[in-house]
């Protein structure tokens, strides 16, 4: 199925068995024409219950918060791409690297910057392919960024986040713990010196928490 803003195309992913949707978008710059990329959205959607990618140049941003420089993001260049989302059911990815995907090459206070490029999949493929992360490249020959998306069947560990509690000063061997990690010696630039022994005092800090808080839970 195609249109001469989008073509979607069905696969098999061997690995899983399962078969595919993946929809390509190439937006035109005229509103009246984008408006005909809405709508044939929408009726991809309708009936879709295959796992389904939606990706590529939509050519206008979703939130006022994805351009910067030029003309204030006028109402009208979004108010029917947000309902088209929304009525499809896809989701949009979180993702790495700089937010906005398109330069007008112009320098200083002439330049712009957009998010025009954006992959979305819905519950389905989500459901099958867990592990979804998507990577805003760095642009070389083209104004717009190359979009790299990987993805698996299973998630990746989480990793906590580090919580310095303040009751870890008050255990009789919080400052020897510091000391003997702080005074390791590393070789290099002085920033980067730093920032080793913030993270060799962490890890040891993290790895002796739950004895620190089991010792004051039995207080």
């Amino acid at each position: 199925m195609e249109t001469d803003q989008q073509v979607t195309v069905k696969i098999l992913h061997h690995d899983i068995g399962q078969h595919i949707m993946m929809t390509f978008v190439y937006a035109k710059c005229s509103s009246t024409y984008i408006i005909e990329l809405w709508d044939s959205l929408y009726y991809i959607a309708i009936d879709m219950e295959l796992p389904w990618l939606v990706g590529g140049d939509f050519n206008v941003v979703l939130h006022e918060n994805e351009k910067i420089g030029g003309l204030p993001v006028h109402p009208l260049e979004y108010e029917d791409f947000a309902p088209c989302i929304n009525s499809c059911r896809p989701f949009d990815q979180d993702y790495k690297g700089s937010p906005y995907t398109w330069w007008n090459g112009r320098p200083n206070s002439e330049c712009i910057f957009k998010r025009l490029d954006i992959i979305f999949v819905n519950l389905p493929f989500q459901n099958i392919l867990p592990s979804i992360e998507v990577e805003h490249l760095i642009r070389t020959d083209s104004d717009h960024a190359p979009l790299l998306m990987t993805c698996g069947e299973h998630t990746t560990n989480f990793v906590k986040p580090f919580r310095f509690l303040n009751l870890w000063t008050k255990h009789a061997t919080f400052m020897d713990v510091v000391t003997q990690n702080w005074n390791v010696d590393f070789i290099g630039d002085p920033f980067l010196i730093f920032k080793h022994k913030l993270k060799k005092v962490k890890a040891a800090l993290s790895s002796g928490a739950e004895i620190l808080l089991e010792t004051f839970s039995n207080k």
